[in-house]
This record gives structure tokens, C-alpha cells and sequence, in this order.
């Protein structure tokens, strides 16, 4: 399947952030009774909405089973408190600036988070998909500070929710649960630093060729744009473009407009070493 990366059906209305009821500003006093509520809007600027309803103990088994202990009291409390949340592709999740209120444990999709510099250029410092954990949401609980930067929904998104208080109590209380947060957060936290030492040190057809072979899963080619490839792998769009045009000239990829379609694999694999 395609993960495509299609930030122009991002509405850019200014309501857009304005009318949000992001998931990290939810009360943790309120889970346990969360109504259906305003999530944003979709592309036509219809409202989208996401659900909050009790976890199933399947969904505990199959993703997170370390913290499926029926005999553990402060897992069974972790499990009853936790909601589970519907969100659409292109929902903000958290905002750069905003306030934590929750921890998220993504059960399926894909979450991006990204830092926004002043001058509008964008990279993606990592990605959230099923049974893990957000590193930034971690951080930012942790250490009671608001989000440096935002998260958006890829896909549609199933994720666990888990209030501040319950998080903190647990923290405190549950050694499994202490256990998972940490290995969970160290495993995250490694990937974003061999992010940096890729944006560093690695040459952009190395990197340009990894993210290529990342996104693509299909024959269908990649539906995306150059500015949001050159947002993955933390360079300029104009230093994206060029490269790929050295790439089309190699025969490794066809290029057409919004969408690239992979013709050489293992050039690019080869490359991507």
C-alpha cells in the first residue's frame, strides 16, 4: 500500500487551527466521557469528528501487550482509564506551543511530526505508527513543557489515550508501565538522533534514495511532492528536485506531476547504502 504524503489536502484556512479541539487539550478529567467532538476540516472544508470509547483487551494483546497484565492492579486501572480515538487523515494531533494534556499510543495509521521554522522550511523529525509511542509527547509530560513541535495525522489514525493524571500516577506506581515509557521513549529517541546524523553527514542522493524506498510500497508509484520529500529527509526543495532529475536521467524513476513512479529498485537500493 502507498503511504502517500499529500500536505496540499491540508486545509489552509486559518479556522483550521482555530476551530480545533486537539486530542493533547482534552481534560484527563473528561476521558472516561468523551462526547463526540470538532476535529477540523477535510479538504471540501466539511467538519470531521473523532470518537473516544473504552479499549478493547484484544487491541491491549495485540499492540501493546506488555501492558496487558490482568494480574497487575495499575495496568487494569491504565486500561480502564485509556480511550480509544478515531481521527481522520490531516488531523492535527498536537500543535507546536500547545499544551500536553495526554499520552498517545497509536493501535493503526501513521502520525508525522514535524518542526516548522520561522522561514517556513519544514523536516520531519519522525514518524508514529502502530504500537508506538510519541517520543515529544514523553518528553513533554515529563517535563510539564509544551510541544516544540506539531503532530498530523498521516492516515486515519486509531490511538490509545491516556490523561496527564493517570500518566503521572502510573509513572510513580507501575513499574511495567515505568518500564515500557522508557524503552519505548530510549528506542525513539535513537531514531531521531540517527535522523540527525543522516541530515548531517549523509549525502542528499543517499538520503533522497532511502526516503523513496521507504514511501513506496506498491507499483503504483509515489504520490507526493518535492517539498514534502525534501521535509523527510531535511533539505531544500529546489535540492530535491535537482536530484531527482539526475535520477530520471539514470532511468532509476519516472517523474510526472504530483506523483513518482520507481523504475530501477535496485539502483536505488543501491544507492540508498
Amino acid at each position: 500500500m502507498n503511504r502517500a504524503y499529500n500536505r496540499s489536502a491540508r486545509p489552509r484556512s486559518p479556522r483550521r487551527w482555530a476551530s480545533i479541539a486537539a486530542v493533547s487539550r482534552v481534560s484527563a478529567g473528561d476521558l472516561p466521557f468523551v462526547p463526540p467532538i470538532r476535529a477540523g476540516y477535510n479538504s471540501s472544508g466539511l467538519e470531521r469528528r473523532w470518537f473516544s470509547m473504552a479499549a478493547t483487551t484484544d487491541i491491549w494483546n495485540e499492540h501493546f501487550p506488555a501492558l496487558a497484565d490482568d494480574r497487575d492492579p495499575a495496568l487494569q486501572r491504565l486500561r480502564s482509564a485509556a480511550r480509544l480515538v478515531q481521527l481522520p487523515a490531516g488531523t492535527p494531533v498536537f500543535t507546536a506551543c500547545g499544551a500536553c494534556e495526554n499520552y498517545l499510543l497509536v493501535v493503526s495509521g501513521r502520525v508525522r511530526v514535524e518542526l516548522l521554522a520561522a522561514s517556513g522550511r519544514q523536516i520531519v523529525l519522525y514518524h508514529v505508527e502502530a504500537g508506538q509511542s510519541c517520543v515529544l509527547t514523553t518528553s513533554c509530560l515529563l517535563a510539564g513543557k509544551p510541544y516544540p513541535a506539531e503532530g498530523l495525522t498521516e492516515t486515519d489514525v486509531s490511538a490509545l489515550v491516556i490523561g496527564r493524571a493517570v500518566f503521572d500516577e502510573l509513572i510513580g506506581e507501575s513499574a511495567a508501565f515505568r518500564e515500557f515509557v522508557f524503552a519505548t521513549f530510549s528506542a525513539r529517541l535513537a531514531e531521531i538522533i540517527a535522523k540527525i546524523e543522516d541530515v548531517a553527514f549523509e549525502p542528499i542522493d543517499n538520503r533522497l534514495a532511502r526516503a523513496l524506498i521507504d514511501i513506496d510500497h506498491s507499483d503504483n508509484g509515489i504520490r507526493t511532492t518535492h517539498q514534502e520529500l525534501a521535509a523527510e529527509i531535511g533539505t531544500a526543495r529546489e535540492v530535491v528536485s535537482r536530484h531527482l532529475k539526475r535520477f530520471e536521467a539514470r532511468g532509476w524513476v519516472q517523474l510526472s506531476r504530483g506523483e513518482i513512479r520507481i523504475l530501477d529498485r535496485a539502483a536505488l537500493h543501491a544507492a540508498a547504502r
